[in-house]
């Protein structure tokens, strides 16, 4: 069985965060949305769940954590530096906000923030694993790392 994540996410606004999520690339399944919840899609594996504040307080206790703070960084792969970008310009034109942290440029890994429009973070990221530098440690006798 392959294992599959679903993101669960409180919003304010069920439509908007629909429509910022179709601006990223994710598709609405149906099967699991209504006027409390969306399901939107990113691929077989990766779900969100766009919960209601109500519906959402009907799973925890716990408070929906204040506008400005955070309580998780999600990361997804991207196929290219083009790609980075081309995400977070689409979720900054459909009302979120681009680049809350600094873009990262590591030469072999390219990363940028989008904050989703209830500021749940993104962080969409490019890396070449050929690249990724070498550092394993090494004793004296080993010589100098490549």
């Amino acid at each position: 069985m392959t294992v599959s994540i679903f993101v669960n996410l409180p919003v304010a606004d069920l439509d908007r965060a629909v429509a910022f999520y179709e601006a990223l690339g994710f598709e609405k399944n149906p099967m699991f949305s209504d006027e409390t919840a969306a399901s939107v899609k990113l691929n077989d594996a990766i779900s969100v769940m766009l919960l209601t504040h109500a519906k959402w307080q009907g799973f925890t206790t716990r408070p929906i954590c204040p506008p400005g703070s955070s309580e998780v960084s999600l990361a997804l792969t991207c196929p290219s530096r083009d790609a980075v970008d081309a995400m977070v310009e689409a979720g900054a034109a459909h009302g979120g906000s681009a680049d809350v942290n600094p873009p990262e440029d590591h030469g072999f890994m390219y990363q940028r923030t989008i904050l989703d429009p209830y500021g749940h973070v993104w962080e969409p990221f490019w890396m070449d694993m050929s690249a990724i530098p070498d550092t394993t440690p090494r004793s004296a006798d080993e010589g100098p790392q490549g």
